[in-house]
């Protein structure tokens, strides 16, 4: 089935568009909203501003796709590959991401408020501002996701969840400007996370929960730590 076939047919009221071939295809500024794409493979396909909320893309291989501006609004890509994709810009807000394999990803100035995360492999992704907008994982559930690597300046991760995420020599520094963005890990969840060696120089930590943390080697110059929960459970004055 080809994209004219897959447009016209949802035109018709069909929805289920399940393990497809649709490798390399391109579909820009269509809608797709709720359509069923489980195990489709769509790897390097260009789906640029298609509006894919509320879709279901369970197990498939989104692998070097084009997906800059995507709606992904409150879709299900669990255990999807996502590996080198470009996400910048993309709109995940509460998106089910769990056991997602995003390694190497592009999600500059993506949308992730509220998406689920659990057990994601986030390894070297690029998760940095564009020009005109910061990357928002703000109350994201990522709870033992591998963020190793992970480029997160100037993120927001305003009461997100990372309890025993891996984030071993992933960068949250400010950055080298000081007027842009700072990573904002306000109320943060971090207990038992691996922060090792990770730079977060200048990151906001106000009464984020380090407890059990590793913290060795983290930098933390500058960071603002007021009324955190430190390692050892004491509070950060």
């Amino acid at each position: 089935m080809d994209v004219e076939q897959i447009l016209k047919r949802y035109a018709q009221g069909e929805r289920n568009f399940s393990h497809l071939n649709l490798l390399e295809a391109e579909l820009i500024n269509a809608n797709l909203r709720g359509a069923d794409f489980s195990q489709a493979d769509l790897r390097q396909a260009r789906l640029g501003r298609t509006n894919f909320s509320q879709a279901s893309f369970r197990e498939a291989d989104l692998s070097e796709a084009i997906l800059w501006g995507t709606d992904f609004s409150e879709a299900d890509l669990y255990r999807a590959l996502l590996r080198d994709a470009d996400l910048s810009g993309a709109k995940l807000i509460r998106a089910n991401l769990e056991e997602a394999n995003l390694m190497k990803a592009s999600l500059g100035g993506a949308n992730l408020n509220g998406a689920k995360l659990t057990r994601a492999m986030l390894f070297e992704a690029d998760l940095r501002p564009t020009s005109d907008q910061r990357t928002d994982l703000g109350q994201a559930v990522l709870s033992k996701a591998d963020l190793s690597y992970a480029k997160l300046s100037q993120a927001l991760l305003y009461q997100a969840n990372l309890d025993g995420a891996r984030l071993c020599r992933a960068n949250l520094s400010v950055g080298m400007r000081r007027d842009s963005f700072i990573t904002d890990l306000r109320e943060a969840s971090l207990r038992g996370a691996d922060l090792s060696y990770a730079d977060l120089s200048g990151a906001i930590l106000v009464k984020a929960d380090l407890l059990d943390a590793d913290l060795t080697g983290a930098i933390l110059t500058d960071a603002d730590l007021g009324g955190a929960t430190m390692p050892d459970g004491t509070v950060h004055q």
